[in-house]
């Protein structure tokens, strides 16, 4: 399985801010998405989404097979907002997008452990602290496996320790044949990860 893009472009309000992007990423691999702000890193996470229509080339998932047919079935998407409902636990959240999204791999009470959540399950997401909620949506990447993980600015509001927490997740993903795409303003700690620096060059 590849995750394969060509000559990709984007637009913002029928506006170009990229052009010409190819990259291909096989399984155990990781691509990081750099570059200032305004540079089209979120536009070209959501084109791969498919949430996003390209304004030319394409992006495909070379290989596919029932199990994951398109990059839609096959991938996670981790944006700027959390994807939970605040009046729902922890747990209830984590069982909805569980038993939503099919494939299950952890249980929500392991998958909070992993992000160091364990112990306040029970509580609303309304109460959470900001780098609280981004833990519990990284926890969201863990109750169903997807092989494709696509992250923009995952790190955001995470202090250090929780940064490290998360390096280790991610690793392991792409250690059991796992793919990413991360776009961030920050190392994320992925050994041998490949770098597209996007900006003035890639417009």
């Amino acid at each position: 399985m590849r995750l394969a893009a060509e000559n990709l472009g984007g637009e913002r309000g029928g506006e170009p801010i990229f052009s010409g992007l190819s990259f291909t990423l096989a399984r155990g691999q990781a691509l990081m998405v750099t570059g200032p702000n305004g540079a089209g890193k979120s536009t070209l996470l959501r084109i791969i989404a498919g949430l996003l229509p390209p304004a030319a080339g394409s992006v495909d998932l070379r290989g596919a097979d029932e199990t994951w047919p398109d990059i839609g079935s096959a991938a996670h998407y981790l944006g700027h907002l959390n994807a939970m409902k605040t009046a729902l636990s922890l747990e209830e959240n984590l069982s909805f997008w569980r038993d939503f999204l099919g494939a299950p791999k952890l249980m929500p009470r392991k998958a909070l452990d992993e992000v160091g959540l364990g112990e306040i399950g029970h509580l609303p997401f309304a109460y959470l602290s900001t780098g609280q909620r981004r833990r519990a949506a990284i926890a969201r990447l863990l109750v169903s496996y997807r092989p494709i993980w696509l992250l923009d600015e995952p790190t955001a509001g995470l202090d250090r320790t929780a940064e490290q927490r998360f390096s280790r997740l991610m690793q392991e993903h792409l250690e059991e044949g796992g793919m990413i795409v991360a776009a961030t303003h920050l190392p994320l700690g992925i050994k041998g990860a490949q770098e597209l620096k996007m900006g003035e060059a890639a417009r």
